[in-house]
């Protein structure tokens, strides 16, 4: 069943447990080949998630701004997004065309993400997806145009969200994680997946 808040699509509980411990150690062979790192904001501030990407591009963020590179901060070719990353998008999606980009934010205890629009794309069109794997996170939807009242909902290990159409550019973002309520991330801690086309 796909639950619909402010025309952002949710599925709750689509990964079950098997499928979020196959998903898992594909993300570990990423993170192997292109570790975690700590973005700063364009005011020099550091976000309080580390992240890491997988495919042609990798989402970056330091005091230049916010955009896609095609290199690991390290220098090195970003890793291909795993198959089960792919199979997932084109389960929801129906679509042949694979996302480009497959951002991996890794939340610990107190941190967080302010609301913000996945606008850094050329082409609005294309559907984001996202994953949730670990603990519970707090996801606050807001409108397209900055501020007026928002909704939030607490996503859990396996939701998977799509923002297309009209909700493709609403503001959104995670407000705390709910540590131990998840078993899957072992020392705990929620991991989110974000599949983007770029080009």
């Amino acid at each position: 069943m796909v639950l619909k808040i402010r025309g952002v699509a949710l599925w709750q509980g689509l990964l079950d447990r098997p499928a979020q411990e196959a998903m898992l150690a594909d993300l570990r062979a990423v993170v192997a080949q292109a570790p975690l790192f700590s973005p700063q904001t364009r005011w020099g501030r550091p976000m309080s998630v580390q992240m890491t990407s997988a495919g042609r591009y990798g989402w970056y963020s330091d005091r230049r701004g916010y955009r896609y590179e095609r290199r690991h901060p390290s220098g090195g070719d970003w890793p291909a997004i795993p198959a089960s990353v792919l199979g997932l998008w084109r389960q929801v999606t129906g679509l042949e065309r694979d996302p480009d980009c497959c951002l991996v934010n890794l939340y610990r205890d107190g941190a967080k993400m302010g609301l913000h629009q996945d606008r850094d794309e050329a082409d609005f069109r294309w559907p984001v997806l996202s994953v949730s794997l670990g603990d519970d996170g707090l996801f606050r939807i807001g409108n397209v145009e900055r501020g007026g009242p928002t909704e939030s909902v607490w996503l859990r290990s396996g939701d998977v969200l799509v923002l297309e159409g009209a909700a493709r550019l609403i503001h959104h973002g995670v407000d705390r994680i709910r540590p131990g309520s998840s078993t899957l991330l072992e020392g705990g801690g929620r991991i989110n997946l974000t599949c983007r086309v770029v080009d």
